[in-house]
């Protein structure tokens, strides 16, 4: 992992009401604490400092940014946590991947298991891997790159990156799976775009969006 300087930016609350808040995560800040005191800096402080009550629900990788949800109740956290693990809730990824996809649509169905003496990479194994299944869609391609939505059925950690690295389309920009890409991207081209879950007051269905910064 590279040297930790998260962005010093403003939190940005895409919504809040007496459950849920909702708020946009930079590329490059952790979701929660690291080991030490040099990460300890992450958005889950940050939300903290400002929404003293908040609990966390969920985790995007330090590299990915995007809607995350914030319970501000143990009944909102509860509700949540449990759509979370029901896979009853929605989300969709936007990335910018290495190469040419000629299809328009597909799924990767891969499992995936963590590869120990590397971790904490991720990796496929079909003997051992926990079910691992991302649904995708190309909005737009070149010669050289597509941009593509992805649509996780499941929630293994580095899914998303795995999944577009095992397909032979790499997500552009990451310092794990395409290090040869870094240095050309100023960030992980991927962001959590969309997240639809029922609202913990009601279970009437909602839906959050943040544009894609790229």
């Amino acid at each position: 992992m590279t040297d930790y300087d998260p962005p010093q930016t403003p939190l940005v609350v895409l919504h809040e009401d007496h459950e849920v808040l909702i708020v946009d995560k930079p590329a490059g800040l952790l979701s929660v604490p690291g080991k030490g005191a040099a990460l300890a800096d992450c958005l889950m402080a940050r939300v903290q400092a400002a929404y003293p009550q908040a609990l966390l629900v969920h985790r995007l990788d330090r590299d990915t940014s995007g809607v995350m949800v914030f319970a501000l109740t143990p009944h909102a956290q509860r509700h949540l946590g449990l759509q979370f693990e029901k896979r009853q809730t929605r989300k969709i990824y936007l990335a910018r991947v290495a190469g040419r996809i000629e299809l328009k649509t597909g799924t990767v169905d891969l499992p995936l298991i963590v590869d120990w003496p590397n971790r904490p990479l991720q990796k496929v194994d079909h003997d051992a891997g926990k079910e691992a299944i991302t649904d995708w869609r190309v909005l737009k391609r070149s010669d050289d790159e597509s941009r593509v939505q992805l649509f996780p059925k499941t929630g293994r950690s580095h899914q998303l990156r795995v999944h577009m690295l095992a397909s032979g389309h790499p997500i552009l920009g990451d310092p794990l799976y395409a290090p040869e890409t870094a240095a050309r991207y100023s960030r992980m081209m991927l962001h959590a775009q969309e997240l639809r879950f029922r609202h913990p007051d009601g279970g009437k269905g909602v839906r959050f969006r943040s544009p894609a910064p790229f």
